[in-house]
């Protein structure tokens, strides 16, 4: 291992950063972390903060879940690597694979198609919605609607299905036939709405025009995360995912529901569409599948897609997509251990208790701090504080702002995550009542810099 003074000098001068521009990374080196045990990861300089981002949403079982590295160590020394591509598996992947079966069995989802990551498990689900439409004789339905702000990943089909511009403008032109309607953003939207309730029927009744002014006959899926993540932790109103579910229904469109940050337990629920009582056709999963340890993904399948793929007799339901790491051993080993602990513990209540009083906390802050426009959150442990300059305008802070908060928050012993003018939290499900303490602690002290 090199030293410190190597890792510093070199720190952003070799590699480029994802969701970074390279001169910034070059002015403004990252933060080095080379440890973490619990919920704390520790810097090159020693410096402890408590990780109230969770890795990337991802290590809901903090950084030293022995069961997890335990068993990664063991399929490592009997089997590192093998294909799953036709005419070969591997024990690992079948085990899990069932373990999946019975743990999504609410969502009525059985069956799994195994991926490298969150991006890839939204292009196979997108692909395979397409698929599933010509296999039944509907080759007609091809597009794709999604919400604004919504996040799906990188891939050239998750890109178009974005409905942000960060990610979106720079690689234009994506994949035609993607359109977005208004997201229940009740802080933010064309509406002028702030009441939830009827915000949900408003982008309701924009999502049933659209389908109309497109034609049902010409769309494939609707595809929406639960709880929005990256747009900035935005919960919709609990009629809303109801409705999607309703209105799929009545057009037959397929609902994919993004489950890469909300599947195993993140919203106080095991997955986002149990939290609000909707069966998808698919379900995309990642992150925590493995905590972070491994990479490795899950699209799951509903029963009565799963039927119209296993009972073709054209051949049109042979999959032509698949990854050289879909079902590998070792993340497979990972992720049945994963679960296993998921289970045992049963995060998901410990991340509605802890999250709930994050939340309460938040708001708390806003009521001392003018710089926080709005405070969302209230389902697990996801919560996102909106920085502006003025409440009225709703004038978003400037990145020096922000910034400062980011650093004198990290200075005060917590981990938190900058996106635009949000600050947004995702801290391990293992989260204890004294680590929401010192998140809460260390965010006012982040804004009494700024006040």
């Amino acid at each position: 291992m090199k030293d410190d003074n190597f890792l510093k000098e070199n720190n952003a001068r070799h590699m480029w950063h994802p969701m970074a521009h390279p001169a910034d990374s070059l002015a403004n080196p990252p933060d080095i972390i080379v440890e973490g045990e619990g919920v704390e990861i520790v810097d090159v300089d020693g410096h402890r903060t408590v990780d109230a981002v969770g890795g990337l949403w991802n290590v809901n079982l903090g950084y030293s879940c022995q069961p997890v590295k335990d068993a990664i160590a063991a399929q490592l020394n009997k089997l590192p690597y093998y294909s799953t591509f036709r005419g070969t598996s591997n024990d690992a992947v079948i085990e899990l694979s069932a373990m999946l079966r019975d743990f999504f069995a609410p969502d009525g989802l059985s069956r799994a198609f195994f991926t490298s990551g969150g991006s890839d498990s939204v292009e196979i689900a997108l692909r395979l919605a397409r698929q599933y439409h010509k296999i039944r004789g509907e080759a007609g339905r091809v597009k794709f609607l999604s919400l604004k702000k919504g996040y799906h990943g990188t891939h050239t089909l998750g890109a178009s299905v974005n409905g942000n511009a960060n990610f979106r403008t720079q690689y234009e032109p994506l994949m035609p036939g993607c359109y977005h309607i208004p997201a229940p953003y009740t802080y933010r939207n064309p509406f002028n709405e702030t009441d939830p309730a009827r915000l949900a029927q408003f982008c309701l009744a924009a999502l049933e025009d659209e389908i109309r002014f497109q034609g049902a006959e010409t769309i494939a899926a609707f595809i929406m995360e639960p709880v929005l993540g990256a747009g900035g932790v935005i919960p919709p109103h609990e009629s809303f995912m109801p409705g999607v579910r309703s209105l799929c229904d009545k057009y037959g469109i397929l609902l994919i529901a993004d489950e890469v940050i909300t599947a195993f337990g993140r919203t106080g629920s095991w997955s986002g569409s149990r939290h609000w009582g909707v069966k998808p056709e698919f379900m995309c999963t990642a992150k925590a599948i493995t905590n972070g340890y491994f990479p490795f993904g899950a699209v799951m399948v509903a029963d009565g897609v799963a039927e119209v793929f296993e009972n073709d007799k054209s051949g049109k339901g042979a999959i032509g997509s698949g990854y050289t790491y879909s079902g590998h051993p070792v993340g497979a080993a990972a992720a049945i251990a994963c679960l296993k602990e998921t289970e045992r513990l049963q995060v998901k209540n410990n991340a509605a208790a802890r999250g709930a009083e994050l939340y309460e906390g938040l708001l708390k802050l806003a009521d001392k701090h003018e710089a926080i426009g709005d405070v969302r959150g209230g389902h697990g442990l996801m919560c996102a504080l909106e920085l502006v300059s003025d409440r009225t305008s709703k004038t978003p802070v400037n990145k020096q702002v922000i910034g400062k908060v980011h650093r004198v928050t990290y200075e005060n012993g917590v981990m938190v995550r900058v996106s635009g003018n949000n600050i947004i939290m995702s801290p391990p499900l293992v989260l204890s009542q004294q680590n929401v303490q010192t998140i809460l602690s260390a965010l006012d002290a982040g804004f009494e810099a700024i006040a």
